[in-house]
């Protein structure tokens, strides 16, 4: 061979060809979350009788429950003339949190099985139950606010802004507490059990029935440090122009939703592998 040849000058060299690139990790939990929301749907809605028909028929059954029951005890609500438009707006996005709180706090003890193979981590799986749920609740809050709004002869002046608002800082409540109640059921099963007790009051304490400025002055100082009632204030301000509530701090929310989050995800990439060896 000449010592001046090079591979480039001869039309028979056939390069190396370069090895093939692994796929993109982000492409490859993108599918797993898919196939987890999916595996979801399927466990979740698609056995039950009806569907996602019972997504709809239980805050259908609360606010109507509420409405009936308070329409009897009072003229008109504290805000507007509809009872049922009242309700709606505070329960649909009140609910969320302890939706959120709970499917996420059982992520790791549903996805288990699959959480042994290692293209899924625990990650995905509080991840799915994330977007699962959260697609879910806004679209039976669009579909119920939507009929009351054309079945309801009342004068709305929708302001979208807060009402974008409550719905992320409510479900970044509920992702906090369900990420912190996922570490500490891991450990103490029972946790499951005195969280719902606990939390079953703080529906009256949320602004859901009755709004902040008519409790009494001792309520309205107490009650100012739970989050919960500056979304549902937030929400309803979005739906009644007239309404402008004074107690409301974004920051506030905010930071405690933001603070259960961080101290719920270091929690489980720390004890992931306990928990699940449990």
């Amino acid at each position: 061979m000449p010592a001046s040849w090079c591979p480039l000058s001869d039309s028979s060299f056939t390069p190396p060809l370069a090895p093939l690139k692994p796929p993109r990790r982000s492409a490859g939990r993108l599918r797993t979350i898919t196939a987890l929301i999916l595996r979801e749907m399927a466990s979740v809605y698609g056995k039950s009788p009806g569907g996602y028909i019972w997504a709809l028929l239980e805050p259908i059954g609360m606010i109507v429950l509420l409405s009936l029951g308070f329409s009897l005890l009072l003229r008109t609500p504290s805000l507007g003339n509809s009872f049922i438009l009242f309700y709606a707006t505070g329960y649909l996005v009140y609910n969320i949190f302890p939706k959120q709180s709970q499917v996420v706090g059982n992520a790791l003890t549903f996805s288990k099985a699959l959480l042994t193979y290692p293209a899924v981590s625990w990650l995905d799986a509080v991840a799915g139950r994330i977007i699962l749920n959260m697609l879910t609740s806004v679209t039976v809050s669009y579909i119920l606010l939507a009929a009351i709004l054309v079945l309801v002869d009342s004068r709305v002046v929708l302001s979208f802004g807060p009402i974008f608002q409550a719905y992320i800082l409510c479900a970044l409540l509920g992702i906090g507490a369900g990420l912190v109640n996922c570490a500490i059921i891991g450990f103490f099963p029972v946790w499951r059990t005195i969280w719902s007790v606990a939390t079953r009051p703080l529906m009256l304490a949320s602004g859901v029935i009755v709004i902040h400025e008519d409790l009494p002055p001792f309520a309205q100082s107490l009650l100012v440090y739970n989050p919960l009632m500056h979304v549902t204030g937030l929400m309803r301000e979005g739906f009644y122009p007239m309404y402008a509530p004074q107690y409301i701090s974004h920051t506030y929310v905010l930071v405690i939703g933001l603070s259960l989050i961080a101290l719920g995800l270091m929690l489980l990439r720390r004890f992931n592998q306990e928990i699940l060896n449990r």
